[in-house]
């Protein structure tokens, strides 16, 4: 089998490997889900004896009959592209507070599994079912349907809802737009510890700009009309409510006005936690809630002249009740790890998120070498890492028993343990091995030490010949593309092996480098994101001068990637002399709100910052091949980008190539797409390069 068609039919690689990782307070089962194989895309739920090592499968969709994908909720589509989810089935599930009762939704139904024996049944749920959760003593479960919060007994009885929305806009218990595609929060709702009420969001997304996605190649079908709140335009209006299992409900008060943004919310031993953010995001508060009346207190509050990051699992607290934040020490560049509003790592350890808090322990990831991403665990005796050798790691715990995860840059594909008193066990992946092997060289490009990979063609030795020289980065904020991890290279090996010599690089603004690197690309992608990708192409090739041939070169990106690769042809055709642009943000004012406004400013204070990073108006430079690719479905980074900096080119008479998707979103899942994709870009380059 070709690369490009294994790549494509095991999602990039990821089918077969285990994830969701979930593990009993009492360490007698670990639950999770995987794929029965490589290739199948059916999610199936499983579990794990950690003193034995027994897996038992507990839940096949295959084996319940039910309809396919084509009928999920419309709110589960958006979710599965906010979160990037690319197989079927069963790819999450929420559980009781002793992993004994698991629920999931497939097909729009709600279904229960019992952990222990593991019986499967269905729940007669109003249908179609949305984010279901059970409460944590595991008597009811909570989910939404029609845009509203109902509540079943476990049995199957009292179905009802909890509150009924104003208006066909307004909704409860779902994440808005900006909350799942920028924050990482992907729901709504959170169960109080005893199970007897709910904070739940109230969304009214009245005030966003509607904008319509049509299908162009089935135009008998109406377009999808979608709450876009683009830079400079409104937000949907997010509050709160604590509603009892009967109904009532109170409203919690914050300034929404200064603080529109809900960040995350969590309710645990102490009572129920916001984080709130203002909308130029200088500024977050952490509140605490009384639930007796609603009423909110400022427990920590967070300034930056610049913007605050959100960082995944924080706020927390340890059970003595000490808040768990992290902090941006100016002093030494870095982001760390705070308990009780003292940092407790040192400088130099970038943290990446926190993973849990159990007691007065705090399992987090963070790292040293922004190529390596590494599991830690702190208590009040310190900081210890948990994960050896090179690679990116990750894990949870929960009392005695410790999962871990490890990708390597020495060997394939994903591994899992499962560590507690009885020894240790290995979750089996059972994803695909690649039919190519990766041989990356890594390096540290110019004074600014610019991470970057070189990857040359399988059996490559010096004397055979200069390559071309293809770059591929993604090149911006919150994603990296070097890191210490074969499996990060299986697509640029391919590529390599067609002629190239395969360059990626991360320069300032990506993930992992100190605040100070992020933070270089305030009000200019341009100028610090482009100098990084000329610099690491000019020391690849002084590295490899008998590989690298800087005369052709080409570049390729999706997303702010391709926004990179269209910008390098447009503004540097000097250097780059070729150009592949996925999906690209051609005009910022039309991008997303919480992304846009934190790197360029409000577009109505700041216009400056949007006509300089914007690509609409350099379309008469343009003098070397541009292929746009994208996708008409996408709801992310939409068409109309594409499109509008193609009829720019047009105008300008500046002949260039389009590649439109029908029915593909912002992700290529679909197998014969992602396949064919690599093809025809590799086919374009070559005949652009000569």
């Amino acid at each position: 089998m070709s690369f490009p068609r294994q790549s494509a039919r095991t999602r990039r690689f990821t089918l077969g490997v285990p994830r969701g990782f979930q593990i009993a307070p009492d360490g007698s089962r670990v639950a999770f889900l995987r794929t029965r194989s490589g290739t199948d895309p059916v999610t199936c739920l499983w579990t794990l004896d950690p003193a034995t090592g027994e897996e038992r499968l507990v839940a096949d969709p295959t084996a319940l009959n039910l309809p396919g994908e084509e009928d999920l909720p419309a709110e589960e589509r958006a979710r599965r592209e906010r979160a990037r989810e690319q197989a079927g089935g069963i790819v999450g599930f929420a559980a009781d507070r002793e992993l004994r009762t698991a629920v999931f939704a497939l097909a729009g139904r709600l279904f229960t599994a019992d952990l222990r024996d593991g019986a499967v049944r269905a729940l007669p749920a109003a249908s179609p079912v949305f984010d279901p959760r059970p409460d944590p003593s595991g008597r009811q479960v909570a989910y939404v349907s029609g845009r509203t919060l109902r509540l079943i007994g476990v049995d199957g009885e009292g179905d009802r809802a909890l509150v009924q929305p104003e208006s066909d806009q307004i909704s409860y218990g779902l994440a808005e737009f900006i909350a799942a595609e920028e924050m990482g929060r992907m729901r709504g709702y959170w169960w109080a510890p005893d199970g007897t009420r709910l904070l739940v969001a109230r969304v009214d997304p009245t005030p966003v700009t509607r904008w319509h996605i049509a299908d162009p190649a089935n135009p008998e079908r109406p377009a999808t009309e979608v709450a876009y709140p683009a830079a400079g335009t409104p937000n949907a209006y997010v509050a709160l409510y604590l509603i009892t299992e009967d109904g009532d409900r109170k409203a919690i008060n914050w300034d929404r006005s200064e603080f529109p943004y809900l960040v995350t919310a969590t309710w645990d031993r102490h009572g129920p936690m916001l984080l709130v953010q203002s909308r130029d995001q200088h500024v977050m508060r952490v509140l605490t809630v009384n639930p007796a009346n609603g009423e909110t207190t400022v427990l920590h509050v967070a300034h930056d002249p610049q913007w605050l990051e959100v960082v995944p699992g924080v706020p927390a607290r340890t059970r003595n009740g000490d808040l768990v934040w992290t902090t941006e020490d100016a002093a030494t560049d870095t982001r760390r790890l705070t308990v009780g509003g003292e940092p407790v790592t040192p400088a130099g350890l970038q943290v990446r998120s926190v993973l849990g808090v159990e007691g007065e322990s705090v399992l987090f990831t963070a790292s040293e070498e922004p190529t390596e991403i590494h599991l830690w665990s702190y208590d009040p005796s310190g900081p210890t890492r948990l994960s050896e050798g090179r690679g990116v790691f990750g894990g949870t715990r929960s009392g005695e028993v410790t999962v871990t995860t490890a990708s390597r840059l020495d060997r394939d594909g994903v591994e899992v343990r499962v560590t507690g008193p009885a020894g240790g066990h290995e979750i089996a992946s059972r994803a695909e091995t690649p039919v190519i092997t990766p041989s990356v060289r890594l390096l540290n490009a110019g004074e600014r030490e610019i991470r970057t990979a070189v990857v040359l063609p399988t059996g490559w030795e010096p004397g055979a010949g200069r390559l071309p020289v293809l770059m591929d980065p993604y090149g911006g904020p919150h994603a990296q593309r070097v890191l210490a991890v074969r499996r990060a290279y299986n697509e640029a090996q391919w590529l390599a092996d067609q002629g190239f010599a395969v360059v990626i690089a991360d320069g300032r603004g990506t993930p992992a480098r100190g605040p100070v690197w992020e933070r270089s690309v305030q009000g200019d992608f341009v100028g610090p994101v482009l100098e990084d990708q000329v610099t690491a192409l000019e020391e690849a090739a002084r590295a490899f001068p008998d590989a690298l041939d800087p005369g052709r070169v080409a570049i390729r990106g999706w997303s702010f990637g391709g926004w990179l690769a269209a910008l390098a042809v447009l503004r540097r055709p000097d250097v780059f002399h070729a150009g592949v642009a996925g999906a690209p943000v051609t005009d910022w004012s039309l991008y997303d709100t919480h992304y846009t406004e934190r790197y360029l400013g409000h577009p109505g204070e700041e216009p400056e910052n949007y006509v300089r990073n914007s690509l609409i108006d350099d379309a008469g430079k343009l003098e070397r091949p541009l292929l746009l690719i994208h996708g008409l479905a996408d709801d992310n980074v939409v068409a109309a980008h594409t499109l509008r900096l193609s009829s720019a080119l047009l105008a300008a008479g500046r002949p260039h190539t389009v590649l439109p998707l029908s029915g593909v979103t912002h992700m290529t899942p679909q197998e014969v797409v992602a396949e064919n994709l690599l093809l025809m870009q590799v086919d374009f380059l070559k005949k652009a390069l000569g």
